[in-house]
């Protein structure tokens, strides 16, 4: 008989490719992974494990036995979900990884829903980038991720993880409090001579800037690089740099920088992930009823 627990060990072998990268992920020893690993081979009766220079590689055999082993985990998750059914309050752990406006907007007052509708219930917010968070979620680190995509950047599917739509989310020109703007299409051209603050190379928000700077016939002179987008606020307010800021930032009051539509009214997606085999589990459920909810109440910010 194999033992599940290690069939796990070999399907995160799979997905982290070394058994360091298994071994920090789930709080265990290299060498215990390692004998673990020993361990199923033994019941499965095939080498599962090849030593390539200072790497483990997986055996044909082993490949073969990951697949069944992820569809048994994912019907050890379907039947923990048809448990947690039968029960009539909505309990356990959910471990949430989202980015950093939707933690700003949206995840205190889906907390506060699920606070006072499902009291028994613990749920965990980690911040985390969209495109770790998905593969996190894919391998048991997280149960639900909320993450984004911005326009002409579609992220990739993965037949493992559904998804689901959260909010349309405007994306606008910020530029300082003080500057008088008639709002005009070529708004974006004329900071085209000022310094921007934009987030890191290699995000999609900041590829998607470039992009659209350069559409708009200049490059834009980046000065300021940073994934905070409070400190873009801050930047922005105190007039040391304009950027492009989505609704969501504000969390539904009236921002503290001027706004210009951007022309065509761009948006990104804000969209949840989970395991297939999770998204019928009750707490799941519950916890994207309420960022749902507390999407919708996110208002527009006003005042632009």
């Amino acid at each position: 008989m194999l033992d599940v627990r290690r069939l796990r060990l070999l399907v995160e072998l799979s997905r982290r490719g070394t058994l360091a990268a298994v071994a920090e992920a789930l709080s265990y020893s290299p060498s215990s992974v390692s004998q673990q690993l020993g361990l199923l081979e033994r019941e499965a009766g095939v080498p599962l494990l090849v030593q390539v220079g200072r790497r483990v590689q997986l055996t044909p055999q082993a490949l073969v036995l990951v697949e069944h082993a992820k569809a048994v985990l994912d019907r050890l998750e379907e039947a923990e979900a048809d448990v947690a059914r039968s029960l009539t309050a909505v309990g356990g752990t959910v471990r949430i990884a989202v980015f950093q406006s939707a933690a700003h907007a949206v995840v205190p007052q889906a907390l506060t829903l699920l606070r006072d509708e499902h009291p028994d219930l613990r749920v965990e917010v980690t911040e985390r980038e969209p495109e770790l968070a998905l593969f996190d979620v894919a391998a048991r680190d997280f149960d639900l991720v909320v993450a984004e995509q911005y326009p002409g950047h579609t992220r990739a599917h993965r037949e493992d993880l559904d998804r689901v739509h959260l909010a349309a989310d405007t994306i606008r020109l910020a530029l300082p409090p003080a500057t008088v703007t008639n709002r005009v299409t070529g708004a974006l051209a004329a900071a085209s001579d000022v310094p921007w603050v934009l987030e890191p190379q290699g995000t999609a928000s900041r590829e998607w800037a470039e992009q659209l700077c350069r559409e708009a016939g200049f490059e834009p002179d980046v000065r300021f690089e940073t994934a905070d987008l409070m400190a873009h606020i801050r930047l922005i307010r105190s007039g040391n740099a304009v950027g492009l800021l989505p609704d969501l930032v504000w969390a539904g009051e009236p921002p503290s920088v001027t706004l210009v539509d951007l022309p065509g009214h761009p948006q990104r997606e804000v969209f949840t992930s989970t395991r297939r085999a999770a998204a019928a589990r009750p707490a799941v459920v519950a916890c994207r009823d309420a960022l749902a909810r507390a999407a919708r109440a996110t208002a527009t910010p006003a005042g632009r």
